[in-house]
C-alpha cells in the first residue's frame, strides 16, 4: 500500500532511494489534457523543496511545462516516479522552467552527482524545477 509522506522531510530510507541511481519518469500534461511520459533523470533535494530535470529548450516536456504554467498558478502540475522491484517513489508538484544559468548549472550537477556522469553540453539546456507538495512510495518504513 502506498504510503504519503512529507516531501520537505522524508524518511531516510525514502530519501536514500531517491540517492541511488535509478532511471525515473516525468508525467506532464499535453494542451489537450492526456498525460506525456518520458524517461529522464531526477535530483530530489528536499532541502530546496525541488526536484529538477535537465532537458533541451525544444524537448516536449518543456513545451508541456511552459503550456501548463500559464494555466495554473505556481507552475504545471507534473509528477516523477522511480521504480526498483516493489520499492517506487513518487514526487508532485508544479513546475516551471528555469534558463538562468546557476539554475541550469546546479541542476546539471545535482544530475552528475547523482548518475555519477557530466551531461554533454548543450547550449539549449534548460533546468526544470519542480516546486513539491506530495511524496508517495512504497517499500519504505512508516
Amino acid at each position: 500500500m502506498a504510503k504519503r509522506s512529507d516531501p520537505l522531510n522524508p524518511d531516510p530510507t525514502f530519501l536514500g532511494f531517491w540517492r541511488e541511481r535509478h532511471l525515473c519518469t516525468l508525467t506532464t500534461l499535453r494542451p489537450d489534457g492526456t498525460p506525456h511520459v518520458v524517461p529522464v533523470g531526477v535530483t530530489y533535494d528536499p532541502e530546496a523543496g525541488l526536484a529538477r530535470v535537465i532537458a533541451n529548450k525544444s524537448s516536449a516536456k518543456v513545451l508541456h511545462v511552459l503550456a501548463g504554467s500559464g494555466t495554473e498558478e505556481g507552475g504545471a502540475r507534473v509528477a516523477v516516479c522511480q521504480v526498483d522491484g516493489r520499492r517506487w517513489a513518487t514526487l508532485e508538484g508544479l513546475a516551471v522552467v528555469r534558463t538562468e544559468p546557476d539554475r541550469v548549472a546546479e541542476a546539471v550537477r545535482r544530475y552528475a552527482e547523482r548518475y555519477e556522469r557530466v551531461p554533454a553540453p548543450n547550449p539549449d539546456r534548460v533546468a526544470i524545477e519542480i516546486a513539491l507538495t506530495r511524496a508517495t512510495g512504497n517499500g519504505f518504513p512508516s
